[in-house]
């Protein structure tokens, strides 16, 4: 992995083989932060929320990872990621949803904006689905 930091902003390359969470978890980033991206995955693991549980489908890939959204929150008072992928298969057709697992195929170009005086909680709602809860530091109620 290689990272470059300037003030709130991360460029971070990952590198093939790499576990697309549990490099993005070594960076230690705390509760605030918006991530975006693209590259190569393998080994995915997709989820749809079905209102009460999440439906997992495998994509064993290479897939390109044509977009990816999603944050570093806290859940539990751990750090958190929270990601949606767009995939483009190879023959041009695409799939998405809530990625859950990934393997780096080539790269990954990932773009992470750190938030100044924001923190996002995930709190978990009576449906099972955890929930965002934003605050100002020093405040524990929603935005």
């Amino acid at each position: 992995m290689f990272v470059a930091e300037s003030g709130q902003d991360m460029i971070v390359r990952l590198q093939p083989g790499e576990d697309f969470f549990e490099s993005l978890s070594s960076l230690n980033l705390t509760a605030g932060a918006i991530v975006c991206g693209i590259g190569m995955l393998r080994d995915v693991t997709l989820a749809f929320w079905t209102g009460r549980e999440y439906k997992e489908h495998k994509v064993s890939g290479p897939v390109e990872l044509l977009s990816l959204q999603g944050n570093f929150s806290q859940r539990e008072g751990k750090s958190h990621i929270h990601c949606h992928a767009v995939l483009g298969l190879e023959d041009g057709s695409t799939v998405g949803g809530h990625l859950s697992k990934a393997t780096v195929h080539e790269t990954n170009e990932i773009y992470i904006k750190k938030l100044e005086k924001i923190v996002m909680e995930r709190r978990q709602e009576p449906s099972g689905l955890w929930g965002l809860y934003p605050h100002g530091t020093g405040s524990k109620t929603p935005i």
